[in-house]
């Protein structure tokens, strides 16, 4: 007999979420206190999010590092009010950020994330042109990148334009080439 954990009776905080855990296959994130279940990725989107793992890993200056699938809290709310926790493909933060959350516990936070990338999948492109793309600026992520696996693989970078929010000049294909945040070359093929 399998024991299924209850489902909240109310919008949960982000330390209630974390205490909840994961409770389908699959992960979950928490919008305004709701719980909003994902199913498992697809092999082309697992693969799409390594190859840009690999490729940003040896040219991220020594001070950053690139960590998958990770927990964020956007911190859009106080501490005991209806949380946001999102959990991107990808993110970039300083490597003391791994350390912090070992000795103290928690998630990451928004305000220690300098990229944030979200791999496209057939029910996320709105989620992910729209409600993450609100958010993520909202809370404060310096760059966000959205990565469309369909062909031509493309990458829209979109960086944080003041009040505006993201601004973006389009969407790449072949390879993107930045030196914001940080020098970088990505083979989309």
């Amino acid at each position: 007999m399998t024991i299924r954990p209850v489902a909240p009776t109310h919008l949960l905080t982000v330390a209630e979420d974390l205490e909840i855990g994961e409770i389908e296959p699959g992960y979950s994130e928490l919008v305004e206190g709701r719980l909003l279940m994902t199913p498992t990725s697809a092999p082309d989107h697992n693969h799409a999010e390594l190859e840009m793992a690999v490729q940003l890993r040896s040219q991220l200056p020594p001070g950053l590092q690139v960590i998958l699938d990770m927990d964020v809290d956007l911190e859009l709310a106080p501490t005991e009010a209806p949380g946001t926790v999102r959990r991107p493909d990808l993110i970039v933060v300083p490597r003391e950020v791994r350390k912090r959350v070992r000795a103290e516990g928690g998630i990451i936070r928004a305000s220690e994330v300098l990229v944030v990338m979200e791999v496209l999948s057939p029910g996320s492109r709105r989620t992910d042109h729209v409600h993450k793309r609100g958010e993520y600026a909202d809370a404060g992520i310096p760059h966000y990148w959205i990565i469309d696996t369909a062909e031509p693989v493309s990458l829209l970078a979109c960086h944080l334009a003041g009040e505006f929010g993201y601004a973006d000049a389009g969407s790449v294909t072949g390879t993107y080439s930045a030196t914001e945040p940080f020098p970088v070359e990505i083979d989309l093929l």
